[in-house]
């Protein structure tokens, strides 16, 4: 009776499988429960040094004294000289809010009449792209004319690329003035010019 004998080894062998089958199982559910709370600490640890960051940083409002150069592409004008105020406020490390203001020279030929001068007043939008000091920003705003026989207002844009530390900050922009008057080749008079400047500032935590 040699197949009778061989019944409770295949019988044994059955249940050894299912056991070890069973086992497997466990330990797969084992580890994948240990990834998951692994990945959860994980992110959770991410996300408190991101907020930490976050909180870490200093946000606040800084000002900045600078003087500007440039030259006008129209007639009559040619330089420009002024200076400027400009108030900051840092939403983070690569973001600010910007709002300025000051006076504007822009010279003419005697012979074409007296000079421009103006007012702006503009708010901005200033982006850090590299090592946070390197920036790219945008202003709207208008350009109130205060020239004795000429008060005219002009819509005022100024695209500007920067480089930023602790207390200097240097950019270079155009800026162009969409309803202020200028002289045409054929000697008629005409609407909008603009000009490309340099700004050379001195900045301050407020």
């Amino acid at each position: 009776m040699p197949t009778l004998k061989l019944q409770p080894t295949f019988a044994m062998l059955s249940i050894n499988t299912a056991l070890k089958n069973k086992i497997m199982k466990t330990i797969e559910k084992i580890k994948i429960t240990l990834v998951l709370a692994i990945s959860i600490l994980f992110a959770k640890n991410s996300q408190a040094q991101d907020t930490q960051t976050a909180k870490n940083y200093d946000q606040g409002f800084r000002l900045g004294i600078g003087l500007n150069a440039g030259y006008a592409f129209q007639n009559p004008y040619k330089l420009a000289l002024g200076a400027d105020a400009r108030l900051q406020y840092d939403l983070s490390k690569r973001y600010s809010f910007t709002l300025t203001t000051g006076f504007t020279n822009l010279f003419v030929n005697k012979i074409d009449g007296s000079d421009l001068v103006f007012i702006p007043a503009k708010a901005g939008f200033k982006a850090f792209i590299w090592n946070d000091q390197f920036y790219v920003m945008g202003e709207a705003g208008a350009a109130f004319a205060v020239t004795n026989d000429y008060h005219k207002t002009s819509l005022l844009l100024a695209p500007s690329i920067g480089y930023a530390s602790k207390y200097i900050d240097i950019s270079l922009r155009y800026e162009h003035y969409n309803d202020f008057v200028r002289l045409n080749n054929d000697g008629s008079q005409g609407k909008g010019f603009g000009q490309l400047g340099v700004r050379l500032a001195y900045g301050f935590n407020l």
